[in-house]
């Protein structure tokens, strides 16, 4: 045929290039293939760190490191392994399941590292949903309503995202080994023969940091060894609620050593050991204090203080004033609600079985609150909506607890001349964000709160605040020293023979209290009356409103029997 005269049969004539000419299109270009392959590989390694991240990223910013994330996984190796001998619809069955698995142990991961940073615990999972509803009303407080949803959207579809972005890269990466599964086969046996040489002779890349890894799985089996803890402490917590030595006292036998009195237990918020003992914070505190102590004892008021070990740290202040009303350890949301679903007695129901009126006084809740009221059952319940207050609000604090105790003072306590009052009072202008702050004003002129009008905007935004991790502990310290000088101010200026308040911490404050830190929170009993503290002279309690390095540290649980035995006849 013509064309291919003078050529072997079978074989086609070779076409010469014409200069300039296009080169044959085999499905890509191969600029565009060699960007292909780029991206394809640029893809498999992100994939590759993402997982990796997953698996040896800590639950605790204090343990991060690079050299936490340059370790060998001994999951990893397991699931390579896995996704390795099995066919190919499987495999993916598989893939997507790990993805999953390891999405959610990312994002548990993510709850543990808020959780530390703050409340120096890891998330339970059964009870801790609880302090989300707390964190949205505290960010409500701070941004707005509005930048509320907003983050709380942006929260929920970067979960979404990583949950996705796990499975999608496990799929990649399954399909890249299973495509080279002599290279992969080669690539976890070394790894493995290298973790297991690794653990054998406990070899790290930095203290803490061993190159056989397995703290994914170790969180993993944590987390559910929690879980069932959770589960079987129910029943023995109802068992300790109903065994309880005051169940059945009469009211003629409790609390005679106070009748007579007014009782004002007063919980300072995020007042803790560490408004002490920090240099910056203390060097400010312990002078007020000290200061306070001389004052009150020039007008003949006395006072003692020591520590009590709380049930919750940086937050879930309601933990700790339960533990203290009840003589139980709350310390989860899942014993707090058993306890307002049983009869325990409290100290306030004692104070109202032996006669007193109880009154609870507490201006940060905005919203019904039924099973507390009918746990407590107070004569007077007032709220952030009922108090009567007509003044600003302070980010997170609905008033400034001046306004608290001078409405407890006009409303309940200048009116006790018949019946003795009880009263717990949770004040609140030392709750983060700590920034606008209130400042005192004449006692004589609070009234409605109008007079407290212009003081928020005299100070300065929470946001600018919490840009400097300096101007946090300067502002927890300021707000702290206000909501002591309150408390002072309030014994002096009202304070008579038939006045006695408590007041103390409910924990260490979020974020400026160290890692590691004790759960201590300073308590003090003040009484004009000799009689009452001579009455607990055998507490070995410190004179003052300033306890010291060696006072006494009780656990938090423990006050409400050494109370009422003190005060029993």
């Amino acid at each position: 045929m013509v064309g291919n005269i003078g050529l072997p049969l079978g074989r086609r004539a070779r076409r010469t290039p014409v200069p300039g000419a296009a080169l044959p299109d085999f499905g890509l270009p191969r600029p565009g293939r060699r960007r292909h392959v780029i991206a394809s590989r640029v893809l498999t390694v992100l994939a590759a760190l993402l997982v990796l991240f997953g698996l040896l990223a800590p639950d605790d910013l204090s343990s991060f490191s690079a050299a936490a994330l340059v370790r060998v996984p001994v999951e990893g190796l397991v699931i390579g392994a896995f996704l390795l001998v099995l066919p190919l619809r499987p495999r993916r069955v598989a893939a997507v399941l790990a993805g999953l698995g390891l999405g959610l142990l990312t994002l548990m991961k993510a709850l543990d590292t808020g959780f530390y940073a703050t409340l120096e615990k890891p998330f339970d999972p059964i009870y801790d949903w609880s302090f989300f509803h707390a964190g949205v009303e505290f960010l409500a407080g701070q941004i707005g309503n509005a930048a509320t949803i907003a983050a709380l959207i942006a929260a929920g579809l970067l979960a979404v995202a990583v949950m996705v972005l796990m499975v999608l890269a496990m799929l990649r990466l399954s399909r890249v080994a299973a495509g080279r599964r002599t290279g992969a086969t080669r690539v976890v046996a070394v790894l493995a023969v290298v973790w297991i040489v690794a653990s054998v002779f406990g070899v790290e890349l930095a203290p803490g940091q061993p190159v056989a890894a397995q703290s994914a799985a170790a969180l993993a089996y944590g987390d559910l060894r929690q879980v069932g803890a959770d589960l079987r402490d129910q029943r023995p917590f109802g068992e300790v609620a109903a065994d309880d030595a005051f169940r059945a006292t009469p009211g003629a036998q409790l609390l005679n050593g106070l009748r007579g009195k007014n009782v004002v237990l007063t919980f300072v918020e995020s007042y803790g050991r560490v408004a002490l003992d920090d240099p910056v914070i203390g060097a400010k505190i312990g002078p007020t204090l000290d200061a306070g102590t001389a004052e009150l004892r020039a007008a003949g008021i006395g006072a003692k203080s020591a520590f009590l070990s709380s049930s919750t740290f940086g937050g879930g202040s309601w933990l700790a004033h339960s533990t203290v009303q009840s003589g139980m350890w709350i310390d989860n949301q899942q014993r707090y609600n058993d306890l307002l679903a049983s009869d325990r007695l409290t100290l306030g129901g004692a104070f109202q079985r032996a006669g007193w009126r109880t009154v609870w006084d507490v201006p940060a809740h905005t919203k019904d609150w039924p099973e507390g009221q009918k746990f407590y059952h107070p004569d007077a319940y007032y709220d952030a909506r009922s108090i009567g207050y007509h003044g600003p609000g302070y980010a997170y604090a609905t008033m400034p607890d001046q306004f608290s105790l001078s409405m407890l003072q006009r409303k309940e306590l200048a009116n006790a001349a018949k019946q003795p009052v009880m009263a717990e009072v949770d004040l609140v202008s030392s709750h983060a964000p700590w920034s606008p702050r209130p400042w005192l004003v004449d006692w004589n002129q609070v009234g409605d709160g109008s007079v407290f009008t212009p003081q928020p905007a005299a100070g300065e935004a929470p946001e600018s605040v919490w840009k400097d991790p300096e101007k946090i502990r300067e502002a927890y310290r300021d707000a702290t020293d206000y909501s002591l000088k309150t408390v002072i101010s309030f014994v002096k200026q009202y304070g008579d023979e038939n006045t006695v308040l408590v007041f103390l911490g409910d924990h260490q404050p979020p974020v400026v209290t160290p890692q590691g830190a004790v759960h201590d929170v300073p308590i003090t009993i003040v009484a004009k009356d000799p009689k009452v503290l001579d009455r607990i002279a055998g507490w070995g309690w410190q004179d003052g409103l300033h306890p010291g390095a060696q006072a006494p540290i009780w656990k938090m649980d423990s006050f409400r029997d050494r109370f009422l035995n003190a005060f029993a006849r």
